[in-house]
């Protein structure tokens, strides 16, 4: 090879470097934003493993829970923008919680390099196996005929989440009295549930279609506008409150500033990671959908997003302080 065309290679080597073309070159940390155990946590392991396999290096999941995911995210806004810490956005951080909450500690539009969509999912509503409603129209009458005015308790995953406003839209939609009890994930507030302590979650679908399958708790809609295939058997929740339709999204978030060919590799990785096929199944089993985007259609689907659940808060009266 010539010494100009030798030089020209390691020229253009030396800018896919500076570009970060070359990720990872080491172990990632994912910053997981919801505790263990819970559907969110169970899915993003599953596209780490297969994202480490690929990429043959580690991914390592930190989980920084709290705050309705803003804990965490707040860590991935304030980690360097080299590649070594990316973690878990989504619906909660991105398109809700700019609406409900009276401050946050990031810019959720300028603190952030959303990478591409990761998977969707609906909710599914589930109860503790000793409230008396097998159905939504049963849940409904139950919640209006409590004495003494006793609301029906529903947990979720922290205030400003999916679960959060499932369950306010809900009391909203059907104006059933309501008692929100916020926990910092999904895991733990089902706990409460399946013990009794609390009457039902609106919990995403991994983690509420796990312990139905198991009998612990007793599920009675989702909140896509469809029924989802791993449980075909429970209605959508539309079915009976037409036009309720909530579906929880997640995306690869990276601090700011990443440099370009570095976001374009964690892209292209991320699409290889969801096209497998093994991948998608374990996805499915779940009841979640892989999901990937290109950058540029992410920000217009999160800035749509936020945009179009902004009056659904407002009229639920979802608000924290």
């Amino acid at each position: 090879m010539g010494g100009f065309a030798a030089a020209g290679l390691l020229g253009a080597e030396a800018r896919a470097q500076r570009g970060g073309a070359a990720w990872p070159t080491g172990c990632v940390r994912f910053i997981g934003i919801f505790p263990p155990g819970g559907g969110t946590d169970i899915l993003s392991r599953i596209w780490c493993a297969k994202m480490a396999e690929i990429a043959g290096h580690q991914f390592v999941v930190e989980n920084r829970s709290g705050s309705a995911g803003n804990v965490g995210a707040d860590a991935i806004a304030k980690a360097r923008p080299d590649g070594a810490t990316v973690g878990l956005g989504g619906i909660a951080s991105h398109a809700i919680a700019p609406t409900p909450y009276a401050s946050l500690p990031f810019d959720h539009r300028r603190d952030f390099a959303l990478v591409s969509g990761l998977w969707r999912l609906p909710n599914m509503l589930v109860v503790n196996n000793d409230l008396p409603a097998r159905t939504v129209p049963e849940l409904i009458e139950v919640a209006k005929s409590r004495p003494g005015g006793r609301q029906l308790s529903c947990a979720s995953a922290g205030a400003g989440t999916t679960l959060h406003l499932s369950g306010a839209m809900f009391a909203h939609m059907t104006g059933a009295p309501m008692l929100h009890v916020p926990y910092r994930g999904g895991a733990p507030a089902m706990v409460d549930v399946i013990a009794g302590r609390l009457d039902m979650i609106f919990d995403n679908i991994p983690g509420a279609l796990a312990q139905a399958r198991q009998g612990k708790v007793r599920p009675l809609a989702v909140t896509g506008k469809e029924r989802n295939a791993a449980a075909s058997d429970v209605p959508a929740l539309a079915e009976h409150l037409p036009g309720f339709d909530i579906v929880s999204w997640t995306c690869l978030a990276a601090p700011a500033g990443l440099p370009p060919g570095m976001a374009a590799r964690m892209n292209s990785l991320t699409r290889q990671a969801l096209a497998g096929e093994e991948l998608r199944r374990s996805f499915a089993d779940l009841g979640a959908a892989p999901w990937w985007t290109a950058a540029e259609d992410l920000e217009a689907y999160r800035t749509a997003q936020e945009a179009a659940l902004r009056p659904l808060i407002l009229a639920s009266g979802a608000r924290v302080e």
